[in-house]
């Protein structure tokens, strides 16, 4: 088939529809934004884009606190500055119990103010340590209305001595006296802190 040209009025409209075709292809390439533009049937959509996610760090577990483990280990530790503030205690003639009630109350105090106290008024003192050891919980009751721990503990005097206050001079004691013995605490959880209330030689060797 011969192709005939086109020529004329008809020709002139032809080309004018070409020409607004190309117009219009071109605005719609220059504002479309997710078509592409190119010749013919070859368009493809533009890909979205995967929103950015950012990892928020997971809060820190904390282990919940066992009261029971947590008063034990208190008592265990209060028993031992107990001691070591009795040593201070008996030690000075001139000194106070008010480090002692840091630690003690009821008739743990009330002893050991009346045995300091008559040692002190024979004009002596007692000087060295005592060591406490092999403590162990025996027994808790922390849902009464003052909660109580019990210690049993191996507590040697050995090393304890009275002197004469003037002179250091060691006091004669009996041959026979027990230096390493049983002895059992109760501690009650007062308003200002756990307290040695009851400290009983059980008149054992440990």
């Amino acid at each position: 088939m011969t192709r005939q040209s086109i020529s004329g009025p008809l020709a002139i409209g032809v080309l004018r529809t070409r020409t607004r075709l190309a117009a219009l292809t071109a605005l719609l390439c220059t504002t479309a934004t997710l078509a592409g533009c190119g010749g013919g049937d070859d368009t493809t959509a533009a890909e979205p884009t995967a929103p950015t996610t950012t990892a928020s760090a997971a809060p820190a577990s904390t282990a919940p606190v066992d009261p029971e483990a947590d008063a034990k280990k208190t008592a265990l530790a209060v028993y031992l500055s107990y001691w070591g503030e009795m040593q201070a205690f008996y030690a000075d003639r001139d000194g106070t119990s008010a480090g002692l009630k840091q630690y003690a109350a009821s008739e743990a105090l009330s002893v050991a103010e009346n045995a300091a106290g008559r040692a002190h008024a024979r004009n002596r003192v007692y000087i060295g340590k005592v060591t406490v050891s092999q403590s162990a919980v025996t027994g808790t009751d922390l849902d009464s209305k003052t909660p109580k721990v019990m210690l049993s503990s191996c507590l040697d005097v050995s090393q304890w001595q009275p002197v004469v206050a003037d002179t250091r001079k060691p006091v004669e004691l009996p041959a026979n006296r027990l230096t390493k013995y049983l002895i059992a605490t109760t501690l009650e959880k007062w308003p200002q802190g756990w307290r040695v209330v009851r400290d009983e030689p059980q008149g054992k060797k440990c």
